[in-house]
């Protein structure tokens, strides 16, 4: 016995729902807006970052045509001392300048935060050595170190101290330089722990009170958890930054006394632009490029521990 198929009918589709056309417009305006910073990600940074791994594969000092290296430029690094001498200078400038800058930011933003009157003159003022180009505070503050006649030499002998000869001394210069990049960096901190701060719920404290916590208590039990995002931004930044120190140190110490206050960027800069060695300055930037992506990856995994973003 035959059996008779009934042909299937199907409906042509319509057009999509008045929601699903939304989504898909707005969708289409966010990367509509986020096309500038592809491009510029794509053409300042990840550009610059795949060419100096093809360079250091050279060995080129513009004026000839480069020659495949392979990776000699990268073993050359274990045999250099200024090399190693500039990784643990800007680890030492690392390590300074960065708790300093977040201790000053931190307390400059919580004396902000209580009320002072004309807060926005205060506010503007200490926000403006971020805001002036580091070529000028570095002309102040070699001003300022003078050993005979400088600012801080006078106001140490105020108190009976004889203050060094800073920049050309062996163990004041790197100092020097962590003293100024704290005073033109902490403007940036404050005005991001001054947000964090005025964030923070009120209930928060007077529950504190109520349960009668100390100011201490309430500071370490509520305010430092709820600026823990804060902390977090201002860490990550500063590091980075102070990783990529160089201006300050070229034009106040250009680096001595000896190799005393070179750091990395600035070795780099030496090695690609006085001496020429194009395919060995690539290695060194791409050795930098991959310790600060290290550490600030441990920061990233850190952060699911210590950062808190529940109110």
């Amino acid at each position: 016995m035959a059996v008779q198929t009934v042909p299937r009918t199907t409906t042509p589709p319509g057009p999509p729902p008045p929601r699903r056309r939304r989504r898909d417009g707005q969708a289409r305006a966010a990367w509509l807006f986020l096309l500038p910073s592809f491009i510029g990600f794509a053409v300042f940074t990840a550009g610059p970052v795949l060419a100096a791994g093809v360079i250091s594969l050279l060995d080129w000092n513009l004026f000839s045509p480069p020659t495949f290296a392979g990776l000699d430029n990268f073993w050359r690094l274990g045999d250099d001392p200024t090399f190693w001498s500039a990784l643990v200078n800007t680890g030492y400038f690392t390590l300074a300048s960065v708790p300093l800058t977040i201790a000053v930011s931190l307390a400059l933003a919580l004396l902000l935060n209580r009320g002072l009157r004309r807060i926005a003159v205060f506010r503007s003022l200490l926000l403006l050595p971020y805001a002036t180009i580091t070529v000028a505070v570095a002309f102040v503050w070699i001003w300022l170190y003078i050993p005979t006649g400088g600012l801080v030499n006078a106001v140490l002998g105020l108190v009976g101290i004889d203050g060094p000869a800073w920049l050309i001394s062996d163990t004041w210069a790197m100092p020097a330089l962590i003293l100024m990049s704290v005073w033109k960096g902490f403007g940036f901190g404050m005005v991001v722990f001054l947000a964090g701060l005025q964030a923070i719920p009120q209930q928060l404290y007077e529950a504190a009170r109520v349960d009668g916590a100390s100011p201490w208590q309430s500071f370490r039990s509520v305010t430092i958890p709820m600026l823990s995002p804060s902390f977090f931004f201002v860490i990550v930044t500063s590091i980075i930054g102070s990783f990529q120190v160089f201006d300050q140190a070229l034009i106040m110490t250009n680096g001595g006394p000896g190799t005393g206050t070179t750091t990395l960027v600035m070795y780099i800069y030496r090695t690609g632009f006085e001496n020429y060695e194009q395919g060995y300055a690539a290695a060194q930037s791409l050795v930098l490029f991959a310790f600060i992506a290290v550490i600030t990856g441990i920061q990233f995994l850190l952060q699911r521990r210590l950062v808190h973003y529940d109110n």
